[in-house]
C-alpha cells in the first residue's frame, strides 16, 4: 500500500518505521501549515536532557500551503541547530562519518521550509540505504483513494507513538544517560549505531 504522509524536519524514528511499512510514499505539499509539528521540529538528546529543534516561519496569510511557507532567515536558527546537533553527537561513534555532509544542509538558502526539510529525508534515507520510492502530490485532496494510507497529521509529538503500532522501540546504546530514549531523530539513530540503523528500524517496525 502508498504512504500519504506531510514532510517531517530530520524525523523521528517513527517516522522512518512508518515509510519501512509502505511499498511506496507520496509527501503531501498542499495542506496548510500546522503549528507545533513535526513539519518544523525535531528532538535530540543532550546533556541536559531531550531538546527541542525548531524552525521558525515567518507568519503569512492564515491557511498557508506548506509548499508556500517560508522560514524566519532573520534569526540564527540554521547555525543554533548544527551547534547543538554537534554538541549532543560530537562524541557518538559514527557521528564523523556524517557530519560533514549533514553540516553542508545546515548551509541550503533556500527560504521555503518544505525545500529544506526535504533533502534532510532524502539525505538521511541514503545514509540508510533504504530504497524507498517518494513522490509529490499533486493537489490536496481531502479523501485520497482507498489503496492510500493516509498518514497525515497523524504522526506528532503530542500525540505519542504509543498509540499506533508503527514503531515499537528497540533500544540501543545512546551517547547521554542510562535510561534508553525512544522516537528521536533519525540523527541520533544514525550517530549511535551507524551501519546498523537500519536493521534496528527494522525490527522497531517489525518487517
Amino acid at each position: 500500500m502508498k504512504a500519504l504522509i506531510d514532510v517531517h524536519y530530520l524525523p523521528s524514528l517513527e517516522y522512518f518505521c512508518c515509510l519501512l511499512q509502505h511499498e511506496s510514499v507520496r509527501l503531501e505539499r498542499h495542506e496548510h501549515f500546522i503549528k507545533q509539528t513535526y513539519r518544523s521540529r525535531s528532538y535530540i538528546l543532550g546533556g541536559n536532557n531531550v531538546q527541542m529543534l525548531n524552525i521558525p516561519v515567518v507568519k503569512g496569510r492564515s491557511k498557508t500551503p506548506v509548499k508556500d511557507l517560508r522560514t524566519d532567515t532573520r534569526q540564527p536558527w540554521k547555525k543554533q541547530h548544527w551547534k547543538s546537533i554537534r554538541s549532543a553527537y560530537g562524541n557518538a561513534p559514527f557521528f564523523e562519518f556524517y557530519a560533514p555532509e549533514l553540516e553542508q544542509m545546515f548551509q541550503n538558502k533556500t527560504d521555503f521550509l518544505i525545500d529544506y526539510t526535504f533533502p534532510f529525508l532524502t539525505l538521511c534515507l541514503k545514509w540508510l540505504g533504504a530504497d524507498i520510492m517518494l513522490e509529490w502530490t499533486g493537489m490536496y485532496e481531502n479523501e485520497p483513494d482507498s489503496s492510500i494510507n493516509d498518514l497525515r497529521s497523524v504522526i506528532e509529538p503530542k500525540s505519542g507513538y504509543q498509540e499506533r503500532s508503527f514503531y515499537r522501540p528497540v533500544p540501543y546504546l545512546q551517547v547521554f544517560g542510562k535510561n534508553f530514549v525512544p522516537n528521536l531523530s533519525i540523527v541520533d539513530l544514525l550517530s549511535c549505531e551507524g551501519p546498523n540503523a537500519l536493521s534496528v528500524l527494522k525490527s522497531s517496525a517489525g518487517v
